[in-house]
């Protein structure tokens, strides 16, 4: 009896510590933080709706208004007729994204009202309650004047820096230089921007949206600079 005692309580004090000869057979531990299951889940394609009206709003507002007063400078020297001009095309190109966008969201919900009834005129209105709760939803979602408005201030913000690099300087040559400069900077900046946002290579959008300006703002100043050449009065 003494000896089966001993060994129940050998037993009761034994302990197995496992032993693997590979780290693949080792239980995988949970290494992951909440923040990057949560980045793995994102899906980052929902961003996609009003992160393409904000970097393209501000972008055009930047590349046209910049392009614009390089136009002028090419043949005025005048700073007040390139802060006129440029002052133009930031009204004048806030007003017509904010109408395209408000135009733009305004048929894309009337063509998901359309399709919405179709699928209920072909379903003999045979479609569930959580169905067509989801879709009205939907619908929800796009707004036609807060696209406008969110156009209307990013093409505004974009459009602002060049008319504020040149508003204080006299003299032409170094006007110019200053306002590809804040430009090309801010083009950098608003790529940056959206590809961090949507999680795409951050290089790569810059380098195009840079070139992209810097091709608008040459062209521009050299055809005005072609025509002005020509003796056409201004």
């Amino acid at each position: 009896m003494a000896a089966q005692g001993d060994r129940e309580q050998a037993s009761t004090n034994h302990i197995e510590i496992p032993v693997y000869v590979n780290v693949a057979d080792q239980p995988r531990q949970q290494s992951q933080r909440p923040e990057d299951e949560e980045d793995e889940t994102f899906d980052y394609s929902q961003r996609t709706q009003w992160l393409r009206a904000a970097v393209l709003g501000a972008n055009d507002g930047l590349v046209s208004v910049a392009s614009l007063m390089m136009g002028v400078g090419a043949v005025k020297q005048d700073v007040k007729a390139m802060l006129l001009a440029g002052f133009a095309g930031l009204v004048a190109g806030a007003c017509s994204m904010a109408i395209g966008e408000f135009v733009s969201v305004y048929t894309q919900y009337d063509i998901e009202v359309s399709q919405m009834k179709r699928d209920e005129m072909r379903t003999n209105g045979a479609a569930t309650e959580n169905a067509q709760e989801a879709k009205k939803k939907k619908l929800q979602l796009p707004n036609p004047a807060q696209a406008a408005m969110a156009s209307a201030i990013a093409f505004s913000t974009g459009a602002v820096v060049p008319l504020l690099g040149a508003a204080f300087i006299s003299e032409h040559k170094v006007r110019l230089a200053v306002v590809v400069v804040l430009a090309s900077v801010a083009l950098v900046v608003f790529g940056g921007v959206g590809a961090r946002l949507g999680r795409t290579l951050v290089m790569k959008s810059c380098a195009r949206v840079l070139v992209g300006g810097w091709m608008a703002m040459a062209i521009t100043f050299g055809l005005t600079k072609l025509i002005g050449s020509r003796g056409l009065e201004m």
